[in-house]
């Protein structure tokens, strides 16, 4: 059962947010919820479900579109002065980072990023939502406006009772990097995404 450990304030270039530290015993895992203003007001929350991703949101990768997404969904959340992220540690769709640099491996041979991971023995994407319950819990939380362009957390929330009030896009940049990527997870994972 995942279980809250501490909080505590976090200035950022966006604003100050305040940090909820999480723990899963069972698989060793620490999550947090970065939030903003008042989130149990009753009205809906800006949210952000974010799974951790070294190399997009700490070096800049442009293989894909992590790192610009978490720094759009902090800025919205710092204009509206209310809403929360929960960062997930499912690094590369829950494969682990050293599988994802094996996947990388894989994409630099031809393959797409489902291909890949599947090459590598996983499925297409291994995430489990079920650990932001207790987290949107914690926080107060009955209903979202989701930051999001994945029909899968849209209804990883639903399936926990969490009200969706609406859905904010969350688009960036297509680049020579990133393209055959982006193209991958609208064709084969289902995302709303431009083409």
């Amino acid at each position: 059962m995942l279980r809250f450990i501490e909080q505590s304030k976090l200035p950022t270039r966006w604003g100050e947010f305040n940090i909820h530290a999480f723990e899963d015993p069972f698989k060793g895992k620490e999550h947090v919820a970065i939030t903003m203003g008042d989130c149990n007001s009753g009205e809906p929350l800006l949210l952000r479900i974010h799974s951790e991703c070294l190399t997009g949101d700490a070096f800049g990768s442009l293989r894909c579109d992590c790192g610009e997404q978490l720094d759009q969904a902090l800025k919205m959340i710092s204009e509206r002065k209310r809403g929360a992220i929960l960062y997930l540690r499912q690094e590369g769709r829950g494969i682990g980072l050293v599988n994802k640099i094996r996947a990388y491996n894989l994409q630099d041979q031809g393959a797409d990023t489902v291909e890949a991971n599947e090459q590598l023995g996983f499925g297409a994407d291994m995430r489990d939502y079920s650990i932001c319950g207790p987290m949107l819990k914690h926080i107060g939380v009955k209903s979202v406006i989701l930051m999001t362009n994945n029909p899968r957390k849209i209804k990883a929330l639903e399936t926990m009772g969490i009200k969706i009030s609406g859905r904010a896009p969350i688009e960036t940049e297509r680049n020579p990097h990133n393209s055959r990527y982006l193209s991958t997870k609208s064709g084969k994972l289902g995302h709303y995404l431009p083409e």
